[in-house]
């Protein structure tokens, strides 16, 4: 409980430890009180990068992403440059939408490839070659293109410390 709001969960209740409770612990959790804001539930009391935290959790809870599920992660270490083990990528989808998820989870280092997209994922969403428009649809401020060439996708990402993308095609 108090994750979207970043809850360190280390409160000694008496009977769990630190970072867990048992159903006999009667403690408070302070970062989910402060969102409860004496019952506004508003988050009024709630530090900045409490309240930034929360909105993050709650345009991503709030993406209908179904479908197919691909994970690219392991093509990309294998095939594109600058991708590596801080870096996690998948693929949902079905014919009406597609979506392409790229984490960096880093917390300081930055990074920018050309995200491969394989020609598997490609044909299950039934792309012809060309260019794609697509928008990270959690903050709506990067787009890119993806290139379909030969079956092949491919699309630059530039994803920042600790970045979350959501691109739909």
């Amino acid at each position: 409980m108090g994750q979207e709001v970043g809850e360190k969960g280390a409160e000694r209740g008496g009977f769990g430890s630190p970072s867990r409770t048992s159903i006999f612990d009667y403690v408070g959790v302070p970062a989910h009180q402060r969102w409860v804001n004496n019952k506004q539930f508003d988050g009024g009391q709630l530090s900045e990068n409490e309240k930034q935290l929360r909105d993050f959790y709650k345009r991503l809870l709030n993406l209908d992403v179904n479908g197919f599920y691909a994970d690219i992660h392991e093509h990309n270490r294998k095939h594109t440059e600058f991708y590596n083990d801080k870096v996690y990528a998948f693929v949902r989808g079905d014919e009406e939408n597609q979506w392409i998820i790229v984490v960096n989870f880093s917390d300081t280092d930055a990074f920018g490839f050309d995200l491969q997209i394989p020609q598997f994922v490609v044909g299950s969403w039934f792309l012809n070659d060309g260019a794609y428009t697509t928008t990270d649809v959690l903050y709506e401020n990067q787009k890119t293109i993806l290139h379909v060439t030969n079956g092949q996708g491919k699309m630059r990402v530039d994803v920042a410390p600790l970045q979350s993308l959501v691109f739909k095609l």
